[in-house]
């Protein structure tokens, strides 16, 4: 398949890898733009590929609790640009619909468009005025809700990337010290699972051939005299599987075997 200057972009778009190096993967993958960004990962090339799956637009996402605590919910509300979405009457109409999206009996947005926003007014009705008003076009993407007996938000950075994580146990300040800190490591890793158990034999396969592929090319030194001493150390908890990808990356001259660290 003929891999076009569009289909290139389109990759290094998706994946903010280099242009050589899009164009390199889309004629290996044949033109598959996943088997490509895939390929773009095992090289350790893919700096953002976890962004193909996000909206390109600018906003805001906000939070709310439940007077109990026990129950959050979180919205998301795109704008045009950037500016917008500093505005104080954008930002005050978000986190109204936080507040919202508590009451709300599903994440339909139909449904949550219908709800009453102020006295004589929808939601959907007070956007149109909004928009009207600021004069830049604005979508409620997407809300949701959760509930636990303990509960920590995260809103990141510029407050595009917002998260709830909801447990079962106390709910005092230690545990939710800990969800906080689960809650940003969401924010910056985007996880597709919350267990291995989640995830599909086939899918699992993928991500090993992945990790390993882009362990060996992470250019990232360790002395070699300590590589070795590591491996030797390590060949009585390794498996017989294990042992036998050292042995033919260790034989395969093609490989760059100075630069292991994440392979341990």
């Amino acid at each position: 398949m003929a891999v076009t200057a569009k289909m290139v972009k389109e990759l290094r778009d998706m994946t903010s890898a280099g242009m050589m190096d899009c164009k390199k993967a889309l004629v290996e993958a044949d033109g598959d733009m996943d088997r490509a960004v895939e390929i773009l990962r095992e090289k350790g090339l893919s700096k953002a590929a976890k962004k193909a799956g996000r909206i390109a637009a600018m906003g805001l996402v906000r939070t709310a609790f439940s007077e109990d605590g026990k129950t959050a919910a979180i919205v998301e509300v795109n704008s045009e640009t950037d500016f917008v979405a500093k505005n104080d009457e954008f930002i005050n109409f978000v986190e109204k619909l936080a507040k919202l999206a508590l009451n709300a009996e599903s994440n339909d947005m139909d449904a949550f468009k219908a709800m009453a926003f102020d006295e004589g007014s929808t939601v959907g009705e007070a956007l149109t005025a909004l928009i009207a008003k600021i004069g830049e076009n604005m979508n409620v993407r997407r809300i949701d809700k959760v509930s636990g007996d303990v509960m920590a938000t995260y809103i990141h950075g510029g407050g595009n990337i917002g998260v709830i994580v909801a447990a079962e146990g106390a709910d005092n300040e230690e545990n939710k010290e800990a969800l906080k800190n689960i809650a940003m490591q969401v924010a910056a890793m985007n996880p597709q699972y919350v267990s291995r158990d989640e995830i599909s034999e086939e899918e699992l396969a993928s991500l090993g051939k992945i990790t390993l592929e882009s362990a060996l090319n992470d250019p990232f030194t360790l002395p070699k005299p300590i590589l070795n001493g590591l491996l030797e150390k390590v060949h009585d908890v390794w498996g017989e599987e294990d042992l036998s990808i050292l042995a033919e990356k260790r034989a395969d001259k093609s490989s760059n075997f100075n630069y292991l660290p994440n392979l341990l």
